[in-house]
């Protein structure tokens, strides 16, 4: 018995009415029990004259004594009546009572439990602004981040397959034309499938980075900084590439900038990516410039190209996992995995700042700046 009041929130609730209703009783029926006699004493007193209740009233009660038995009988049957009658209607109310506070936890038990069985589109009622009403839309919103991440689980496992699918099909088709004699056995042949293993192998690595840096799984040595090593350091990396493509890699930076609060390496990392995707995107013939200005307590580092540009409702979504504007546009089309600019964004949070991207349209090229605080 008492583990099933344990179980049940409505029969607890419907226990303390009545508990709430039993004390109001017993306080009612102990406090006209000492009141009474005295009340009717006043009365008797004020409506007869002292002189009725032995000079000075203080024998009042047992001078009438019949008279107060009959009224207390009376008033002991009234107040008995009153209390029954009470306690159906608050029996009833509280019956009601229970049910409506229990009603809606009921729905909430069984939507966590589809959520549980993996139904992340259940919702509950939000009705109203009290607690019951708060927790129902705490739960509503608990269930959004809940279908959210479930379905960037199934993106993220569709993305994964598909990259790693391309370059271990090119793998497998020319071992297999090896092996019927339809590829011949040249130097370029094992030269296509060591780039496609390469290639491979950075998507792995791209993927374990990816892993730590979304964890926080990663150590920063965050110390002042000077911003204009780091460019330099990154130009130098890729001027070769970009004579290559016939691109103009500059930088333009404000005079005197202060030094910034940053990780060497991780900060390296970041303009690694940006620049690097710059020169992806940009034609022969284009400028990629690195731009760095302080604005207030921050340093803002931009990486300007004159590319194809991004359309504006792209933008928003550029640093997220595995997202391509073009979404026919593969690896080996050089549309990258599309990891690193997710990367990015996490590293430049990890040292307090913002990263977002910008563009005219197609066409019109794209700017990627990031914020880092000044050295105090």
């Amino acid at each position: 018995m008492i583990d099933f009041f344990r179980r049940h929130l409505g029969v607890k609730l419907f226990l303390s009415y009545l508990a709430v209703i039993l004390v109001g009783a017993l306080v009612l029926g102990f406090a006209t029990r000492f009141t009474v006699p005295a009340a009717f004493n006043a009365h008797m007193g004020q409506g007869q004259g002292v002189g009725m209740m032995g000079g000075n009233g203080a024998g009042g009660v047992g001078m009438m004594s019949p008279l107060f038995t009959s009224f207390q009988a009376s008033f002991n049957q009234a107040l008995l009546l009153a209390l029954l009658a009470a306690g159906v209607a608050a029996v009833l109310v509280s019956l009601l009572l229970s049910r409506g506070v229990v009603a809606p936890v009921r729905v909430l038990t069984v939507a966590s439990e589809r959520i549980a069985g993996g139904h992340y589109g259940e919702r509950v009622p939000a009705a109203g602004s009290d607690e019951l009403g708060q927790l129902a839309h705490s739960f509503n919103q608990m269930a959004e981040k809940l279908e959210q991440v479930e379905a960037m689980r199934r993106q993220l496992i569709g993305d994964v397959s598909h990259e790693l699918r391309t370059p271990l099909t090119a793998i497998k088709g020319s071992m297999e034309g090896l092996l019927d004699g339809v590829l011949p056995a040249t130097p370029e042949t094992y030269q296509q499938i060591h780039a496609e293993a390469g290639r491979l192998a950075r998507l792995v690595d791209d993927l374990q980075e990816l892993s730590r840096v979304e964890a926080g799984a990663y150590p920063l040595d965050i110390h002042p900084v000077e911003l204009s090593a780091l460019v330099q350091t990154t130009l130098k990396q890729f001027i070769a590439q970009a004579r290559a493509k016939g691109i103009e890699l500059r930088s333009d930076l404000q005079p005197d900038l202060p030094s910034v609060m940053a990780d060497r390496d991780r900060i390296t990392q970041v303009l690694t990516n940006l620049v690097g995707n710059g020169l992806q995107y940009t034609p022969a013939g284009g400028q990629v410039t690195i731009h760095s200005r302080r604005h207030q307590d921050e340093v803002q580092v931009s990486v300007v190209d004159t590319g194809i540009g991004i359309p504006t409702d792209h933008l928003p979504h550029l640093f997220t996992r595995f997202y391509r504007v073009d979404k026919s546009r593969s690896r080996q089309a050089g549309g990258g995995s599309g990891i690193g600019l997710t990367i990015a964004r996490h590293l430049v949070e990890a040292h307090g700042g913002r990263i977002w991207a910008e563009s005219g349209g197609e066409g019109k090229g794209s700017s990627f700046t990031f914020t880092l605080k000044v050295a105090s």
